[in-house]
């Protein structure tokens, strides 16, 4: 569930960016940002339709890339073209393992993988901004 303080932080930047409160907006970002993870935007219009029927799917694209743009949600682009999205406000920097047959998602954080990328940005005189780490395969479960 959202916190207040969650709910404030999205109304304010919409506010900042002289972008207009809706319910429909507000609705989207609390879906997206539920605890849900490596959501497809159909998903995440299924589940805003089981409560507001009335948000359609260009809302909800519109609503995603604006998430996206202020930081509260990510969006993951997968080989097979399909993009999902995950909270990223209250989240803690991971990375991930997807499945090429299920399009499993498991989210893995290594320090020492941090450590080498950090070291990486340095010697190549780069000043690290974000970076995001996936790797592909076949999960246990598909190898059965």
């Amino acid at each position: 569930m959202l916190t207040e303080k969650e709910k404030r932080a999205f109304q304010d930047y919409l506010t900042q960016e002289g972008l207009k409160f809706s319910l429909q907006r507000m609705k989207i970002f609390e879906t997206v940002l539920a605890g849900l993870k490596h959501l497809t935007a159909n998903e995440i219009y299924k589940n805003v339709q089981k409560k507001y029927p009335g948000i359609g799917y260009a809302t909800i694209y519109r609503t995603l890339r604006l998430l996206c743009d202020a930081g509260f949600c990510t969006e993951l682009k997968c080989e097979d073209g399909a993009c999902r999205y995950e909270q990223a406000f209250v989240n803690a920097h991971h990375d991930h393992l997807i499945c090429t047959k299920c399009g499993r998602f498991v989210e893995v954080v290594d320090p020492q993988i941090e450590r080498l990328q950090i070291r990486l940005f340095k010697i190549n005189g780069f000043l690290p901004q974000r970076h995001r780490m996936e790797l592909y395969g076949v999960c246990k479960q598909c190898r059965k």
